[in-house]
């Protein structure tokens, strides 16, 4: 009787490396790591920092930092979700549209914070 070698066997389909998606899930973190960063940022704004030159814009940076955080966390949610479902069943991975949206709305906020500090 001969001894089978599991590694010789093929995976069934569906099934999925665990380095794939212990990496999505990796990049999830960072993607809520970011928006508690960004929440943070916002929350100290709104709270700890001193008002601005102009009215209304010491507001209006705060909450755009909070809610770029909520939308980070939910895009980040999105993107681990469909590349989960992608490495189970094929298809296309999500495109950097949604890292390029985030990357404009924090250079946007930054500007902001240039213009009126």
């Amino acid at each position: 009787m001969t001894e089978h070698d599991p590694a010789s066997t093929p995976p069934p389909p569906g099934a999925t490396d665990a380095r794939f998606t212990l990496a999505a899930e990796r990049t999830m973190l960072a993607w809520l790591r970011t928006a508690l960063g960004l929440i943070a940022a916002g929350v100290a704004v709104l709270h700890i920092v001193d008002d601005f030159g102009v009215t209304g814009s010491k507001t209006a940076l705060g909450v755009s930092l909070v809610v770029l955080g909520a939308l980070a966390a939910l895009t980040g949610a999105w993107r681990w979700q469909r590349v989960n479902h992608v490495l189970e069943h094929g298809g296309r991975m999500p495109g950097p549209a949604a890292v390029w949206a985030l990357t404009v709305a924090m250079v946007v906020i930054a500007a902001g914070f240039v213009v009126f500090v």
